[in-house]
């Protein structure tokens, strides 16, 4: 019964991204189409067993992602040039580029680019990541056509590099693994006139290097939790667009807005006070006013929780 609970929801998903393939992606033939819902759904349908609402639209919105990366900047670009914005986008990260410059200011070598060390970064985590090997393993299974697994792969490492790991994208830690096995066995060169075979027999698994390799287990929970803090602030961000309408309707006062605008901008009463050319003691009186507005009738007919501890208490503070 389990198991056809979970077909059934891996199916349903499968004929959702089918109809919008077929919509968005016309001049791709069917069988492009159908490998990449294969490898948006994924190898592991079990992770699909019992989800609630709150998990199963963190499931869509995390398949929605990587098919915008793929069809943005991967699908039917050569390998060079698709492989070369990879390179570039995860370049610009002002972490890993800072976290590289340094290094490369303390090391021997000084003539190495941030280019150049960021592709052995890549290749090694294509080498020895346990995560990566079974997405080369499973697009492999998607599809035969080397172009599109070109493809696949490469939104599939950009998606697991930028995700967020203790405030900083994967890709920083895997530069800290990097430097220790370099520190031991000195650096891999990748050729200078060649971009990295992403997918080939060459990638093979390395169970002697995988022990340090982050689980994907947190990198998902991380994931999870920046997409949570994503759906709070967009849902403070409509709960102050709806209580700037009551005061402006309610007519509570004509400095409302502005007092609540700079408020939730960190300010003091005292800044607030000069921002808006009024005596301390009337912007004090013009919080009361607002606060009572918000927790005892504004409150109730919104997210009361949320406005009570954000509008609420914090004014009252």
């Amino acid at each position: 019964m389990m198991l056809a609970e979970q077909m059934t929801l891996a199916e349903e998903f499968s004929n959702e991204w089918r109809s919008r393939l077929k919509a968005e992606l016309p001049e791709q033939s069917a069988a492009c189409q159908e490998s990449i819902v294969r490898w948006l759904i994924g190898e592991d349908i079990s992770r699909f067993d019992g989800l609630n609402p709150m998990q199963r639209q963190i499931v869509e919105q995390a398949m929605d992602y990587r098919y915008r990366i793929l069809r943005q900047r991967y699908l039917g670009m050569s390998p060079e040039r698709a492989y070369k914005g990879l390179i570039q986008r995860l370049s610009n990260l002002f972490l890993i580029r800072n976290k590289i410059r340094t290094w490369i200011a303390l090391s021997r070598d000084r003539q190495r680019s941030v280019v150049d060390v960021l592709e052995e970064v890549i290749q090694e985590l294509l080498q020895n990541d346990r995560y990566m090997q079974q997405q080369v393993a499973w697009i492999a299974q998607c599809t035969r056509d080397t172009r599109l697994r070109n493809a696949l792969l490469l939104a599939s490492t950009e998606e697991y590099c930028l995700r967020p790991i203790r405030n900083q994208p994967l890709l920083c830690y895997r530069f800290v693994n990097y430097l220790r096995r370099s520190q031991k066995g000195g650096m891999t060169q990748v050729p200078a006139d060649d971009f990295i075979r992403l997918v080939s027999q060459e990638v093979a698994p390395d169970d002697s290097e995988g022990a340090v390799s982050l689980l994907d287990a947190r990198a998902i929970a991380e994931y999870q939790d920046a997409q949570a803090s994503e759906e709070q602030q967009e849902l403070r961000k409509a709960v102050q667009q709806r209580f700037e309408a009551y005061l402006l309707e309610k007519k509570v006062d004509p400095s409302a807005v502005d007092w609540l605008r700079l408020y939730l901008q960190g300010r003091s009463q005292e800044a607030i006070a000069k921002e808006l050319n009024m005596d301390v003691k009337q912007v004090y009186r013009l919080r009361e006013k607002i606060s009572y507005h918000a927790t005892r009738v504004f409150a109730p007919k919104a997210q009361p929780d949320l406005v009570s501890s954000w509008l609420g208490n914090e004014a009252e503070s």
